[in-house]
Order: structure tokens, then C-alpha cells, then sequence
């Protein structure tokens, strides 16, 4: 795994993130002792109309009264 110093990550942060996506992470230490992990991240396509359904014990006829009833205003 790669360390940098926090003064490297700073000036050099699209190496970092670069070296992050390869390895899977990186190690950025500070003056005072603090170790950091970076890691990255899988870049996933989903949908944004994919969700979890909810459990519901309204049946279908009662959701379809409620979508007429809101027509109806």
C-alpha cells in the first residue's frame, strides 16, 4: 500500500486518487501521527429509477382508487 504525507496528498491529489483507484486505497499520514485511508470506490451504474420495493398491505384496487381519487380533484 502507498503512504503519503498529508503536504504529498495535497499537492498532489490526482496522483493519489490515480494510485487509490489501482491499489484499491492509499495511506495518508499527518504531523501529529493520524493515519488516513483513501480508498476507492466501484463506480456502478444504476439507475436512478431502481428501488426497493416496500411491503405494503394495501392491495392493488386500493392503490388504484387512490391514484383515480387524486385524478379527480
Amino acid at each position: 500500500m502507498t503512504v503519503f504525507t498529508y503536504s504529498q496528498a495535497r499537492q498532489k491529489l490526482a496522483r493519489v486518487l490515480d494510485i487509490a483507484k489501482r491499489e484499491g486505497s492509499v495511506q495518508i499520514t499527518r504531523k501529529d501521527g493520524s493515519l488516513f485511508s483513501l480508498t476507492a470506490l466501484k463506480k456502478t451504474k444504476r439507475s436512478p429509477f431502481k428501488i426497493q420495493g416496500i411491503k405494503t398491505r394495501a392491495s392493488t384496487k386500493d392503490i388504484l382508487d387512490a391514484v383515480r381519487e387524486t385524478r379527480e380533484r
